[in-house]
């Protein structure tokens, strides 16, 4: 019997003597489980804020970018397109000419918004002297495009006096006038942004009169 009570005995001296060991296993365990967290959630943390600093200095080069084109607003241009000689005779002795053709005036707008224009005047001229005019309605340019509107002109020498270079022009066959316009409206950006804008029109036509024919045109 005492045999026994002493095996019994020695058990639970054997169990109390590794309890702190796997205590203190566990415990190890449960730290390194917590490190690897925390380090998990670090690095989230680095990445998260790589990602917020992205997207600030992505939203800095768009804001540069659209302020640097799309909101700075250019000044629209008007032209004349092709002209197409209808009729055109001329008499040096006299001396007088008329003239009819058909154009177009072309606004070009190069902005990201609409160009809206106000009703106009295109005058077409001899050192000065306005022989006739075209009226230009009320219309828009779309955003980065070129409206185009087409015109009949009739021109002819009864307004100029009788002290004009006419006569001598008309014997040298070459013929110049002048066309001019002045479009006045606004450029509309995202419906947010208006702004005042004028565009300009100065043409100077070169007639061959001999040929009927356009010898040349410029524009300013």
């Amino acid at each position: 019997m005492a045999e026994k009570y002493n095996h019994t005995q020695q058990a639970p001296v054997h169990h109390t003597q590794q309890a702190p060991v796997e205590r203190h296993s566990r415990n190890g365990e449960e730290s390194n489980t917590y490190q690897f967290k925390d380090e998990i959630k670090r690095e989230k943390r680095i990445k998260m804020y790589k990602y917020i600093g992205a997207f600030i200095v992505f939203q800095i080069i768009v804001f540069t970018v659209f302020g640097l084109t799309v909101v700075k607003v250019k000044t629209p241009k008007v032209r004349l397109g092709a002209i197409d000689i209808q009729s055109l005779n001329s008499v040096p002795a006299t001396p007088s000419f008329d003239a009819s053709f058909t154009t177009q005036i072309r606004v070009k707008n190069p902005n990201w918004g609409p160009f809206k224009f106000d009703a106009s005047i295109a005058t077409f001229s001899y050192q000065g002297v306005t022989l006739g005019q075209v009226l230009i309605q009320k219309s828009k340019a779309k955003m980065r495009s070129t409206k185009k509107i087409g015109v009949t002109v009739n021109l002819n020498s009864k307004a100029l006096p009788s002290s004009s270079n006419l006569g001598s022009e008309l014997k040298s066959g070459v013929l110049t006038l002048r066309s001019q316009a002045k479009l006045s409206g606004k450029v509309e950006i995202m419906s947010v942004t208006k702004k005042k804008k004028s565009a300009q029109m100065d043409c100077a036509i070169v007639f061959d009169l001999s040929k009927k024919a356009i010898q040349g045109m410029e524009c300013e």
